[in-house]
């Protein structure tokens, strides 16, 4: 159990105020928590940037200790959605309104904030407040490809049911639906309100990256919607 979580009282908690661009420093972290059943080795990424994938190649499966590096102007954030009131935990926002049908989604995680966005070509599409790993088996830092999807995965360490899971490590760390409720944790993976999950699951590909700070806000002062 996370031993002092916060209620989310603002009206959103994962945006912050800077300047232009997106700056997304990531590193390599120590070992982490797990929930999902480790995947078998692959073999070890290069430190140095890997050339981009030939099209329709799989994503490279990583460990927790293995996050890629970052371009800092990925991602240059056009709008954000509109949160009126408390971000608590359970709530989440979905809407897809102000973005273009297709274009790069990238998904964003600042634990401290507790917050998950979804941005697909710079807009905001969704946004949940999450669940993630306590403090004996906290969830990684980094930037992760997504390297498996399933729909109705079910741990076989902990026996539970993990919907809409999106795999982010070969050794046991994904995005997946759960109860989010003030208080409760996971075992290092990053967890988000099951409906929320279904949307997500429907947008995110393999090779979809998946940037998870603790603190590092996004810059979204020149974004349409800004706060």
């Amino acid at each position: 159990m996370i031993t002092a979580l916060m209620r989310l009282a603002g009206p959103k908690l994962a945006v912050g105020l800077a300047a232009s661009a997106v700056l997304l420093l990531v590193t390599t972290y120590m070992e982490r928590g797990r929930d999902l059943e480790p995947r078998p080795k692959v073999e070890q990424a290069s430190a140095a940037p890997s050339k981009p994938a030939a099209a329709g190649a799989a994503p490279v499966e990583r460990s927790r200790a293995q996050p890629l590096a970052v371009d800092p102007h990925a991602l240059a954030v056009k709008s954000i959605l509109p949160i009126e009131g408390p971000f608590r935990h359970g709530d989440y926002v979905w809407d897809e309104s102000r973005a273009p049908a297709a274009g790069r989604v990238i998904i964003t995680v600042d634990l401290k904030a507790q917050t998950l966005s979804v941005f697909r070509a710079g807009h905001e599409i969704g946004a949940a407040v999450i669940l993630y790993g306590a403090d004996d088996k906290p969830s990684p830092l980094g930037a992760f490809p997504i390297t498996e999807k399933d729909a109705d995965h079910v741990s076989n360490l902990y026996d539970a049911p993990m919907p809409y899971m999106l795999r982010l490590t070969n050794d046991g760390v994904a995005i997946h639906g759960s109860d989010v409720r003030w208080g409760s944790a996971t075992h290092g993976c990053i967890g988000v309100p099951t409906p929320f999950a279904r949307k997500l699951f429907n947008v995110a590909k393999l090779g979809d990256l998946v940037v998870i700070t603790n603190g590092k806000m996004l810059n979204v002062s020149g974004a349409a919607g800004a706060r």
